[in-house]
């Protein structure tokens, strides 16, 4: 599975501009110079120096929830999930009402693999603003992290309809499919990505893995030849593809001829057998007893000696 991380980090630069929308009368308020100096040294990917500004921000004005909405959403470029989860329950605190504050927590969540907490928070986020479509991506990224995959495939369609342009929303979509073995979907949206952008080597990748859970090994080698022309040296993809190259070599392979099995020639009983010994026995018998009969008649010889 992809690491969230990427997109999660995406949302927290886009969430942070809409941060610094601080109303106009809010402008005058303490803190705002150290608020627009971390946003300007997140904007530079400074985030340890724009961390410290917010901190100064809040330092000067601890009731405003966007200055520590904006700290959370540095800390989690710098993957501080906890530090982050903290500001963001803070933000809500302040404003209840929020969902980018809830939108926030939800990423901290995320980071930290607290699927629960981070499924609960984007759904108060979709209930306070139902059309928000990163809400819907997040909480697909929750419910995959659950293991909850028809639930994911509906979010993340519900996200590709509100944002058609964001190709996580396809990807994910495709992942939750292929785990329901739903791999007809899975390829479609692989090929969506595809179609979008020929040099998305990790979607060619992924479709050839769906391929070959298909056992369609012909359009797995395709993709994955065409992975490594623009990625060559992948070692993973190229023992993917070697594996796929053996399946199809041995499914290809002609079958052995089949041989005659010769008939066994059964062999002859020897002359001592149990049988023969009872013929043998028996004979001998016939033969005494007809012996006695022929002797029965005659008269004992004599002999002239005196006994």
């Amino acid at each position: 599975m992809i690491t969230n991380r990427i997109a999660i980090f995406a949302a927290a630069a886009g969430f942070l501009g809409m941060a610094g929308l601080v109303s106009a009368k809010e402008k005058g308020e303490s803190g705002m110079s150290e608020y627009t100096k971390g946003n300007q040294f997140f904007e530079a990917k400074q985030y340890e120096q724009a961390v410290a500004e917010f901190a100064k921000a809040i330092e000067a004005n601890s009731k405003q929830p966007a200055f520590y909405e904006n700290r959370g959403f540095a800390y989690i470029a710098l993957e501080k999930g906890t530090e982050g989860a903290a500001d963001f329950s803070k933000a809500i605190e302040l404003a209840p009402k929020d969902e980018r504050a809830y939108l926030g927590r939800t990423q901290a969540s995320l980071l930290q693999k607290d699927y629960g907490q981070a499924l609960a928070d984007a759904s108060k986020a979709i209930e306070l603003k139902p059309d928000n479509a990163v809400a819907y991506k997040f909480r697909g990224f929750a419910e995959i992290g659950l293991s909850q995959w028809d639930k994911a495939v509906t979010d993340f369609t519900t996200a590709t309809q509100k944002n058609p342009d964001d190709p996580q929303n396809y990807d994910r979509r495709a992942w939750a499919n292929r785990n329901l073995k739903n791999y007809d979907a899975a390829v479609a949206d692989y090929t969506t990505l595809i179609e979008k952008n020929p040099t998305d080597t990790e979607a060619l990748v992924r479709r050839g893995a769906t391929y070959t859970s298909m056992t369609q090994y012909e359009k797995a080698v395709a993709d994955y030849q065409a992975a490594l022309k623009l990625k060559p040296d992948d070692y993973d993809t190229v023992q993917r593809l070697q594996y796929v190259q053996a399946a199809l070599a041995a499914r290809n392979a002609p079958a052995p001829p089949v041989t005659a099995t010769p008939t066994p020639t059964p062999e002859k009983p020897g002359l001592i057998t149990p049988l023969n010994i009872g013929i043998a026995i028996a004979v001998l018998i016939i033969i005494a007893i007809i012996g006695r009969l022929v002797t029965r008649g005659k008269a004992e010889e004599t002999s002239g000696r005196i006994r």
